[in-house]
């Protein structure tokens, strides 16, 4: 029961108000944000487009030439993404408007990561040289018998026009530039035989996906190939031991070759580094 002395409002027919809530992201808001789709769009296309350039490549739809060719232009559009993106957002503060973040966030997203993805390789091809040969051993490189050594390999090597290498050969030129830009790469002892070396390499060869072409324990040699990437570039390695101490340790050297391009981008050094370090457990260069 209600106490009849208790004061009453006076009912005005009205339902009082209620907190309303939040409105969820419209479809519709969506499709009237051409900005949004715009960056949307161009930030996952950059992407898709060095996915198809290279994989094209690589399973021989178009030459490999043509996938690297169309890097740059993809670049880009990716920079062209990301500064119409700033301009959108920085026109938007300046006009008192509210950004719509969930199209444009997402192409921003994209298209930073994308530009990220590429700052390694944009470093090494401005500080490493364009070299794609690298091996242990300079003045004696391991050789190739099974497999067989590129026509080209000692053209384009960089420096003629150098004042500090002028004279020197290609080949010259080449250890220059290798000892240069990679002076840890050397030969390396194991206190094991020769023959046992060889079958430790093998394993560790296959356990990276590398197809074995030759293989000798007692010869001290290996020979195999590394596919790498979309572009499915090969690259071929050659593992030589030598005995030393009266057969008891061994003198390990590595060479990795780029089958076509100029510039490797650190790939093969970075090969021979992790290989040897896995194979001997140490990257100290042997005493000779």
């Amino acid at each position: 029961m209600t106490d009849q002395n208790e004061p009453t409002e006076p009912s005005t027919g009205e339902t009082p108000p209620t907190a309303a809530p939040a409105k969820p992201v419209r479809l519709g808001s969506l499709r009237r944000d051409p900005k949004g789709w715009l960056i949307l769009l161009l930030g996952l296309g950059a992407p898709l487009a060095f996915v198809i350039a290279a994989a094209g490549g690589g399973i021989g739809l178009w030459g490999w030439q043509a996938g690297l060719a169309a890097i740059p232009w993809i670049l880009l559009v990716a920079v062209i993404t990301l500064i119409l993106a700033i301009v959108f957002i920085v026109l938007n503060r300046r006009k008192g408007r509210k950004t719509r973040w969930p199209l444009l966030g997402m192409g921003l997203i994209a298209t930073l990561g994308f530009l990220g993805f590429w700052i390694p390789y944009v470093i090494a091809i401005l500080t490493l040289p364009a070299i794609h040969d690298i091996t242990t051993d300079l003045a004696d490189p391991p050789q190739f018998t099974a497999l067989t050594l590129r026509a080209d390999n000692w053209d384009n090597i960089p420096g003629a026009d150098d004042g500090d290498m002028r004279g020197m050969n290609p080949r010259q030129r080449w250890a220059t530039a290798h000892q240069d830009a990679y002076p840890d790469i050397r030969s390396v002892r194991i206190d094991q035989p020769v023959a046992v070396v060889i079958e430790k390499a093998k394993r560790l060869a296959e356990d990276r996906g590398w197809k074995i072409v030759s293989v000798d324990p007692a010869a001290g040699n290996l020979e195999a190939t590394d596919t790498i990437s979309l572009f499915r570039f090969k690259d071929d390695i050659v593992i030589r031991a030598r005995s030393a101490e009266n057969g008891a340790a061994s003198i390990i050297d590595m060479r990795s070759v780029s089958r076509v391009g100029v510039h490797d981008i650190g790939a093969n050094a970075k090969r021979v580094r992790r290989f040897l370090s896995d194979l001997s457990g140490t990257t100290t260069a042997a005493s000779q």
